[in-house]
């Protein structure tokens, strides 16, 4: 059978054609996506340079899509607990088309209210006490936020008992809601997927209507999705694998963009030594996070004041001066381009650090206790020490003339122990840009997307 992906990204809309009897991809082809007019245009001229590569166009059986075009949905939350409140959130919203912009703990008062009106968010997530807990926060939040101007709709997803009082306030106010299950019923229990769910659904209803994709959706054979989905499925697809194909085991894989970085981790995340402890929220086995100041172009400045840029550049020879003109240089164009082996150099140790902060915000942190049995450590978040695969996404890495060196920005650094990454992984690349491709065709045919992965991803160490 004859497959056609289409993955409509905020600069680029690429398409791949597959012969799934083959086991194999047969081209790829991408365009400028054209955001401003219609994408139809610019999925029109990937078409195009699909035919070129292939001397004829491609005819196929079935469509499927994927898109990152409209951006994220601005979401904030509330909740109860801080910490407790901004980790649920952030499941949540993971990999569903949403971004945190901000949390807010207890009850909203009437600043944090003009505040969230100058936000001008797309979405809030109103959550708060365990069920049969705390009623009366996630009530009073509900009045608040009955008030506050904008177009916006919220996601209620706290203590069920609540739940028809909210309704009704939320009702009568005219604000557009959607009640489901609570993220926390028990204490220190995330129960995200139903709250997941709507915000997806929200965001397949925003990109629709708001980037003209009535077309594309009307073509496709399936719901368009958010692209980050398709990459964690073909991620999920890749690690866990099949019944009839076996997959790769646990992985980290991290797609550096020009603007943003996403790591993806699928792996139980599991203290690996006896003298640790696990505290805190139990972390997802499969987990996306999104660093919204890490990028290569659009975010390079942040990326660069995260750096230390002498410690950056002492590896390569490089000085900090000589960064940070190029940083400026990309920033002020960011369609700029490497053109010689100094620049190749500045591009990979800007690359490396991207990776390396991506990470360790990713994993888990530990910090030594003593107490009478000794020393002891325990972590906040997923241990990745024994994670075998790391794979690399994004042109930052593919196109790298040394992508296991900028890899190797999210391997275990002794001098800084604490940070529980990867101690001697495998190093892959995603050579032509096929995991979200991949992730939509491993709900119809997961063999098949398997391995295709399996045979196109690239070992660089």
């Amino acid at each position: 059978m004859k497959y056609l992906t289409a993955d409509f990204g905020s600069t680029y809309t690429k398409v791949t054609a597959i012969d799934t009897d083959k086991c194999e991809i047969v081209a790829t082809g991408a365009a400028f996506t054209t955001i401003e007019t219609d994408v139809m245009e610019g999925l029109s001229n990937a078409l195009s340079d699909l035919a070129n590569k292939l001397g004829s166009p491609w005819e196929y059986d079935r469509f499927l899509c994927c898109s990152s075009a409209a951006g994220g949905l601005k979401m904030i939350a509330s909740g109860l607990v801080p910490e407790l409140t901004a980790k649920a959130a952030r499941t949540a919203a993971s990999s569903a088309g949403a971004k945190v912009v901000k949390t807010y703990s207890f009850e909203i008062s009437r600043k944090e209210a003009e505040e969230i009106e100058q936000i001008a968010p797309d979405l809030i997530l109103l959550c708060g006490g365990t069920d049969g807990g705390n009623r009366e926060t996630v009530i009073n939040n509900a009045k608040r936020l009955s008030t506050v101007k904008g177009n916006f709709t919220i996601v209620v997803a706290g203590n069920k008992n609540a739940s028809e009082e909210v309704d009704r306030i939320l009702t009568e106010a005219g604000r557009p809601h959607v009640i489901t299950d609570n993220v926390m019923p028990d204490f220190n229990t995330l129960n995200v997927i139903p709250a997941k769910e709507c915000i997806m659904q929200l965001f397949i209803d925003q990109i629709i209507d708001a980037k003209g994709l009535h077309q594309a959706q009307a073509m496709a054979n399936n719901e368009i999705i958010p692209t980050p989905l398709a990459v964690l499925r073909a991620c999920e697809l890749l690690s866990m694998g099949t019944r009839n194909e076996e997959g790769i085991g646990e992985m980290l894989a991290v797609d550096l963009g020009g603007a943003t970085t996403d790591v993806y981790s699928i792996a139980k995340g599991e203290p690996q030594s006896a003298n640790i402890v696990q505290r805190g929220l139990p972390e997802p086995h499969n987990k996306r996070t999104v660093e919204g100041d890490l990028g290569m172009r659009y975010s390079l400045s942040s990326l660069a004041d995260e750096l230390d840029l002498h410690d950056v550049g002492a590896e390569l020879g490089l000085t900090a001066d000589e960064l940070q003109d190029w940083v400026k240089a990309c920033v002020a164009k960011p369609s700029t381009r490497a053109t010689d082996e100094k620049e190749s150099k500045m591009e990979k140790a800007l690359a490396k650090g991207a990776v390396s902060i991506a990470i360790d915000r990713h994993v888990g942190h530990m910090k030594s206790v003593y107490t009478p049995m000794g020393q002891l450590y325990t972590i906040d978040g997923k241990d990745l020490t024994k994670v075998e695969n790391v794979l690399g996404i994004g042109g930052a890495i593919i196109h790298s003339d040394d992508p296991a060196f900028v890899l190797s920005g999210a391997q275990f650094d002794p001098a800084h122990f604490e940070a529980a990454r990867p101690k001697e992984p495998k190093f892959m690349i995603d050579k032509t840009y096929i995991m979200a491709s991949m992730g939509l065709l491993s709900q119809e045919l997961p063999d098949v997307a398997l391995k295709i992965m399996k045979k196109e991803l690239v070992l660089v160490n």
